[in-house]
């Protein structure tokens, strides 16, 4: 039976919601992995990931993905581009979940919507309406402040929060599906990855599969189905709810990694880190009530 918009929208809310739910819980899986080099999970991340997206493409579409792709000329040149932040964003991503700095992280996807309207701003030379550029200096407050408090900037959020923002600018100036993006993405950085995890198995810092016992060898080839599904259902989702409702639903995903990091995984969270955050989320609150408030304006 064909579903109607309703049901389709409902679907899309519901595998959405589910999906910024994985992201916010994955630091615990990928603290399983602490036994293992953060280069090496990165490097296995990305060779599974690639089997995996790949597969899917060319039994969804067989090899219109890459035709579709290659028919236009910037297209793979940026690819290529976005898929270095891709790979600095996880590599920082996942180094410094096993180095104690969960909450850390969970502050740069909280960044991350803010540096993306900068960069627009910056690049593509948008234009912000004054209750943005008032959301844009609570977050530079938010960060001033916890600088201050800890004698240095956070640079652990700052760099992810660049590179995921760099990473949304370069897929934002060419027109390509999600999946078959990341699909070319993954190809490029696939043998560099199988190139370092072969290296490594020659008695340079690790072994491929067997230096780390069954268990974690299990959890490295799984670790690309946690990188490569959570994507896919996000493609999928997204083209079917507002893009007002993605962005509150994206707040999901830091919100929970703020979570772990104080309850689960322990980290200091004291009164001089809560105002620093305060200050952001008011100006991410004033962001996404402009952002609803326009959309609703807009005529369907």
């Amino acid at each position: 039976m064909e579903r109607t918009p309703l049901q389709e929208q409902r679907r899309g809310l519901a595998i959405t919601a589910f999906t910024f739910t994985l992201w916010g819980l994955v630091p615990v899986y990928w603290h399983l992995l602490k036994a293992v080099p953060s280069q090496q999970i990165i490097a296995h991340r990305i060779i599974w990931s690639t089997v995996l997206v790949v597969a899917w493409l060319l039994i969804s579409n067989g090899t219109g993905w890459w035709k579709q792709i290659a028919a236009q000329p910037r297209a793979l040149p940026t690819l290529a581009l976005s898929s270095l932040a891709i790979a600095f964003n996880w590599g920082l991503y996942i180094w410094a979940i096993n180095a104690g700095h969960v909450i850390e992280t969970s502050l740069g996807y909280f960044i991350n919507p803010l540096v993306s309207v900068v960069l627009g701003v910056v690049v593509l030379k948008e234009r912000l309406r004054g209750l943005q550029w008032l959301a844009v200096a609570c977050a530079a407050l938010g960060v001033t402040w916890l600088t201050v408090d800890a004698g240095t900037p956070p640079w652990i959020a700052l760099g992810l929060a660049c590179s995921f923002g760099l990473y949304g600018l370069l897929r934002k100036m060419i027109s390509v599906d999600p999946v078959a993006g990341l699909g070319i993405e993954s190809l490029y950085l696939f043998l560099p990855a199988i190139g370092f995890a072969l290296w490594s198995e020659a008695g340079h810092g690790g072994g491929f599969f067997g230096g780390w016992g069954l268990r974690n060898d299990l959890l490295l080839i799984l670790g690309g189905a946690v990188t490569a599904l959570p994507l896919i259902g996000f493609a999928y989702g997204v083209k079917r709810i507002p893009l007002s409702l993605v962005g509150i639903l994206q707040y999901i995903a830091p919100s929970l990694g703020l979570l772990l990091g104080v309850f689960f995984f322990h980290e200091p969270f004291d009164s001089a880190k809560a105002i620093g955050f305060a200050a952001i989320w008011v100006g991410l609150l004033l962001f996404v009530s402009d952002s609803v408030y326009r959309s609703r304006k807009i005529p369907r």
